[in-house]
C-alpha cells in the first residue's frame, strides 16, 4: 500500500470542525468482502438466475415469501462472515474525536456499528434485523421459511428497504439535517447515483460544508467536492483521521 497524501488544509479543517457528517456506500463494505448488490450473484449457482431487483420488492415477497426469505437468508450468511475493515474503524475513531458526528450509510450489513460507530443513520435498513411484515415490530426469526409473527401470524421479513418502499421514518430528514448543519461532509465509497442519498453531498456543499470525496473512481460527487482523495476508503480514511488527529 502506497502512502496516502492528505492535504494539510483538509487535515486542519477536520481537526477544527465541531460538526462532521459522513455518507458511506457499498465500496466501503466491499473491502470487507461484502459483495455489492449485483456482484454477489455471479457464480452463485441457484441465485444467479434471479434478478435481484425483482426479488427485493414487496410484490415479490407477496407472491413468494419463502423464496424471498431464503434469498435473504443466503445474503445474511455472506454478511455474517464479514468483519469491519480499517475504513469502518477510522470512522468510529472520528466519531470519538468530533463533538457532533453523524454517520449516514446506504449499507445494510451493520458493519459500522460493529466497528464502534454509535450515531448511525441506516438509510436502507439492516439485513441482520427481522421485523413483522404487517406490524413492522422487531422479531426473532424461528425455523420456518419464512417464520411467522408470534402476535399476528404474518410472515417475517428482513428490516431493509425494498425497491418501491419509503425509507425508514425520519431517516432521510435526520440525514438531511446532518448534511445541512455540518462543517465537513465526507462521501466515501458511494457511486453518488442512488437517490435520495445521492442528494446529500450537494445539500452539504450548498449549506457551506467542506465536501470531501473518497473514491477510487470519479463520480457525480467529484465536481462538487473541494477535496478529492483517490483510493480505497480502507486506505484513505485511516490516513485522513491520523493526519487530523496525530497520535501522541
Amino acid at each position: 500500500m502506497g502512502r496516502v497524501e492528505i492535504p494539510q488544509e483538509l487535515a486542519g479543517a477536520l481537526r477544527k470542525a465541531r460538526r462532521v457528517a459522513a455518507l458511506t456506500g457499498s465500496g466501503v463494505s466491499a473491502e470487507s468482502g461484502v459483495p455489492t448488490f449485483r456482484d454477489a450473484y455471479e457464480g452463485s449457482g441457484l441465485w444467479e438466475r434471479f434478478d435481484p431487483e425483482e426479488l427485493a420488492t414487496p410484490e415479490a415477497f407477496a407472491r413468494n415469501p419463502k423464496l424471498v426469505w431464503e434469498w435473504y437468508s443466503w445474503r445474511r450468511e455472506l454478511v455474517a462472515g464479514a468483519e469491519p475493515n480499517p475504513a469502518h474503524r477510522a470512522l468510529a475513531e472520528l466519531e470519538r474525536r468530533v463533538p457532533l458526528f453523524t454517520l449516514i450509510t446506504q449499507n445494510v450489513d451493520g458493519l459500522h456499528r460493529r466497528a464502534g460507530s454509535e450515531n448511525v443513520i441506516e438509510l436502507h435498513g439492516n439485513i441482520l434485523r427481522t421485523v413483522c411484515s404487517a406490524e413492522r415490530t422487531p422479531q426473532e426469526p424461528g425455523e420456518e421459511s419464512p417464520p411467522r409473527c408470534p402476535r399476528c401470524g404474518a410472515p417475517l421479513r428482513p428490516d431493509v428497504v425494498w425497491f418501491g418502499e419509503a425509507l425508514p421514518p425520519g431517516a432521510m430528514e435526520a440525514a438531511s439535517e446532518a448534511a445541512r448543519g455540518c462543517e465537513v461532509f465526507l462521501c466515501a465509497g458511494t457511486s453518488g447515483v442512488v437517490y435520495p442519498a445521492a442528494g446529500l453531498p450537494r445539500e452539504a456543499a450548498e449549506s457551506g460544508a467542506l465536501l470531501v470525496e473518497v473514491n477510487p473512481e470519479p463520480t457525480p460527487v467529484t465536481p462538487l467536492a473541494e477535496f478529492v482523495l483517490r483510493g480505497r476508503a480502507g486506505e484513505v480514511l485511516p490516513a485522513l483521521v491520523a493526519a487530523a488527529f496525530p497520535p501522541g
